[in-house]
């Protein structure tokens, strides 16, 4: 007979935990130091506050008392309801408290400054609104505004993603839904569902307990700093949910879950190069739903056709993503991106990550890894969803590793660290941890004015 072995004492957990914090901790000083150093000394990382794009400006703002609000309810009574409200009650909820988080810290900041202008500044998107009353034309030139030395070369967002992404706030503008006030609240109100995304395929893949216990943590993330306002936000959302219709469409058996998938894992491609990596996550859903594509064969035709829907609309509209995507490369080397020293980045772009996801994340982390550890005698919906968090982890640390991203990841990387945070439902105590992520959230948001 095989025993399982004994797990450790809650005391021994918590103090591992907190070792897993202060290492977190530790990582996001010594890049502080090094960074404010190397940018005295070189001026080479381009940024005010490294590791982040970010202004060191105290201040408090409209949204101050309705986050300082929503962060006590949450952490006061989040965990309880989110234990004992039905499920098909509980994700609007969630959907709910988070665009209220998200659209609470964005206004400490003040409307103007925190949403209405974010996406109206020179590198953004809405700058070139104007430039597609012919969408196809548009469409056929897109590669040739990427270089720097292109005549009317594209901003740095536009040039930097494949035209989805600006196709998205053009069809917003043609729609009455102009300015910066309206493409604001789309990232937002969009970007918010991203954690019933995650919620949903957590409960498909592992169980609905470990989705429960996670909501909160998905709701009061420090991520909510960077996903109001910014179009990585609604990317973030697109991808999440390319992720869990994919989930429900292995675990159900469902044809038209699967070609659903499949048409936002198109469009996911298509706002973002480097979202190309969430096939890893979704490769981990497949692992695990493995038995469901057995027992219905058939599921990755419509998968397939779904996916070929955007990727021919745009080749066939004469863009290129290849060429497009080589033009990038080209023009990030060409730019800050060429300048910044890899040897910083490469372990700095972390410690971004954990400010992004937050110290309960990083004690979660740490019982993820335990998890995998013992996972023949452990539950086998946590190994579950260790393995899941892993894969979100492995497509963080490839990104990092290519070198395509260096600074402004606590922005960029939100597709990847959203699914980071389901690692703190393995956490005991969690209003304590609650109350850690929102305070981390809070003090970066009155202490810094972010920026990209």
């Amino acid at each position: 007979m095989i025993r399982t072995p004994p797990s450790a004492p809650p005391s021994l957990d918590l103090r591992r935990d907190l070792y897993a914090v202060a290492a977190a901790v530790l990582l996001v000083a010594v890049s502080v130091a090094a960074g404010r150093h190397i940018e005295e000394t070189r001026r080479t990382l381009f940024v005010d506050w490294p590791p982040l794009l970010a202004s060191w400006a105290p201040h408090l703002g409209p949204g101050t008392p309705a986050a300082v609000l929503v962060a006590i309810a949450t952490v006061s009574q989040g965990p309880a309801l989110a234990a004992r409200l039905p499920w098909h009650a509980l994700l609007p909820a969630v959907w709910g408290t988070a665009t209220a988080w998200i659209f609470s810290l964005a206004l400490i900041d003040g409307w103007d400054r925190g949403i209405a202008r974010r996406l109206t500044t020179r590198h953004e998107y809405l700058q070139v609104v104007d430039r597609f009353p012919d969408i196809p034309a548009a469409l056929r030139g897109f590669t040739g505004h990427i270089l720097l030395d292109s005549p009317d070369n594209w901003p740095a967002h536009v040039a930097g993603h494949p035209p989805a992404a600006t196709l998205t706030f053009v069809l917003l503008d043609r729609i009455g839904l102009r300015g910066g006030g309206w493409a604001g609240m789309w990232c937002i109100t969009v970007g918010a569902t991203a954690c019933v995304a995650v919620l949903v395929t957590v409960r498909a893949l592992a169980d609905e307990t470990l989705a429960r216990r996670a909501a909160p943590f998905l709701v009061l993330a420090p991520a909510a700093v960077w996903m109001g306002t910014s179009a990585d936000a609604y990317f973030t959302a697109v991808a999440a949910w390319a992720v869990a219709l994919t989930a429900l469409a292995v675990t159900r058996g469902s044809l038209g879950w699967a070609g659903a998938s499949g048409l936002l894992f198109g469009l996911t491609c298509y706002l973002s190069y480097g979202l190309t990596l969430v096939a890893l996550i979704a490769a981990a859903v497949l692992v695990l739903g493995r038995h469901g594509i057995r027992e219905h064969p058939g599921l990755p035709v419509p998968w397939l056709a779904g996916l070929a829907v955007v990727p021919a609309v745009f080749t066939l509209a004469g863009f290129d993503w290849w060429e497009a995507y080589r033009l990038l490369v080209t023009r990030y080397g060409e730019g800050a991106g060429g300048i910044r020293p890899y040897g910083y980045w490469v372990w700095a772009n972390l410690a971004c990550t954990v400010l992004v996801t937050g110290p309960a994340t990083a004690a979660g982390l740490r019982r993820t890894a335990a998890a995998l550890v013992r996972r023949r005698t452990g539950p086998r919906a946590g190994v579950r969803l260790a393995f899941l968090v892993s894969a979100a982890l492995v497509a963080l640390l490839v990104a990092d590793l290519s070198g395509m991203s260096k600074a402004e990841t606590e922005r960029i990387w939100l597709p990847f660290a959203l699914w980071l945070l389901p690692a703190c439902a393995f956490l005991t105590r969690p209003r304590a941890w609650l109350a850690a992520q929102a305070l981390l959230a809070l003090l970066l948001n009155h202490l810094l004015i972010t920026g990209w």
